[in-house]
């Protein structure tokens, strides 16, 4: 008689694959898409049609979007800028202002742990004959004020730095660095892709003058984001990168995408009216899975401060385990991992050897992304999983044992054979 080995029974409420990546992309919220369909059938006319009810009625849902997305950031509708997203936002506002202000100027100041949007485009830059500083952080995350004041010459025309770190969550202090380009008479650009809809953004109190988000990142479509750009005090100028039909105030010629920008409307309208009750739902599970963790295993750590954080990210690294080996044996689980997925080799991640992890624990680092749809049942799953395999693996590792033991690993001599 055969045996039939039976699945071990999930809990109530939990089917796999359990997706926890929503700093990568997140699903589609279904609100949004039930906004979107009439534009790809009967309402599918050209924004850009000024002639008949067709044209008028895809204009009048580009409207509207534009006042959804303003009203989250407290922008008004004609700073609103559509383009594919905010790779294409955050290459707009760099180049756009490196041109446009090219006079007054060539320094831009960013910093190490942006995004590659926003780094390989200032790389860019300086291939064309601008000098960029890529200010470092702290072992936390977080940039010092005083080294972007050091940073800051009579030639400085932008400053760009992200409000949340799509790896490690971290917030930079936004308000304060906008003040201070503010009072220099510098443009501020802030790559806010991770920070729209999970936490307030406000571009008048924040200082704001140049601001890049995206829909795919807010439970809307991909392919569409927007750029925010200053109308008054001051007027943000920006040189086209993209020339044509002049759609956008001159901005980002190309016919609209209209079911995208539709969605990304209702996305940061959904946002808008929920984004409290939310982050406080996710900082609770997302407190509740490094709560078990931590109190299940040793030698784990969380990377970047907790005390600036965007609720749904946790990003943890697991001493003497191999991340691809954890992710492996957490494979009906979605995360990331501390390697840069950008490259075919498993290089570790950028962002945290700029706080200062070795290469080893930079590769045992997992990037948790709470969502609007995870659940507590999930969070629970998940942790009990990642606690299993994590003991597993260090049953196999005579580092682990060796570092119980209290043995510096970092003084060994190993010998050659």
């Amino acid at each position: 008689m055969s045996t039939v080995l039976s699945e071990p029974k999930l809990p109530a409420g939990v089917k796999l694959p359990i997706y926890m990546d929503n700093h990568a992309t997140t699903p589609l919220d279904p609100r949004v898409l039930e906004a979107m369909l009439p534009y790809f059938t009967n309402k599918f006319g050209n924004a850009a049609s000024r002639n008949h009810s067709f044209g008028w009625e895809a204009e009048k849902a580009v409207d509207l979007a534009r006042e959804q997305i303003a009203k989250l950031i407290g922008a008004t509708a004609k700073e609103i800028i559509f383009t594919s997203g905010a790779t294409e936002s955050d290459n707009l506002a760099i180049k756009g202002i490196g041109e446009m202000y090219r006079e007054r100027g060539n320094h831009i100041v960013t910093q190490v742990t942006e995004h590659k949007a926003v780094l390989d485009t200032c790389k860019r830059m300086e291939k064309l004959g601008y000098r960029v500083t890529y200010l470092p952080v702290n072992a936390d995350g977080l940039i010092e004020m005083d080294d972007l004041k050091r940073a800051i010459d009579d030639k400085t025309i932008l400053v760009t730095i992200m409000a949340a770190n799509n790896e490690i969550g971290v917030i930079q202090p936004i308000e304060e660095i906008g003040k201070l380009c503010h009072e220099r008479g510098i443009l501020f650009h802030t790559d806010a892709v991770q920070a729209v809809g999970k936490i307030p953004v406000d571009v008048n109190a924040m200082n704001i003058d140049v601001l890049s988000l995206s829909g795919h990142k807010i439970y809307g479509p991909k392919g569409v984001g927007a750029l925010y750009v200053r109308r008054r005090n001051p007027r943000v100028q920006i040189a086209a990168q993209m020339d044509g039909g002049g759609h956008e105030r001159g901005m980002r010629s190309g016919t609209l995408n209209v079911p995208g920008i539709v969605g990304l409307g209702v996305a940061c309208e959904i946002s808008r009216l929920e984004m409290d009750e939310e982050a406080a739902k996710l900082k609770a599970m997302r407190d509740r899975l490094r709560e078990k963790l931590e109190s299940n295993l040793d030698f784990i750590h969380v990377n970047g401060s907790m005390e600036h954080h965007l609720p749904g990210n946790l990003n943890m690294s697991f001493i003497h385990v191999e991340g691809e080996s954890l992710l492996m044996g957490i494979n009906d689980i979605a995360v990331s991992s501390g390697s840069a997925c950008t490259s075919a080799t498993l290089e570790p991640s950028y962002v945290l050897k700029a706080l200062g992890l070795g290469d080893d624990v930079a590769h045992s680092s997992i990037r948790f992304g709470l969502g609007r749809f995870n659940t507590p049942a999930e969070v629970d799953y998940v942790a009990d999983k990642v606690i299993d395999v994590v003991q597993k693996l260090r049953e196999l590792s005579p580092l682990y044992e060796m570092a119980k033991e209290g043995i510096d690993l970092t003084k060994v001599q190993w010998q050659a054979h």
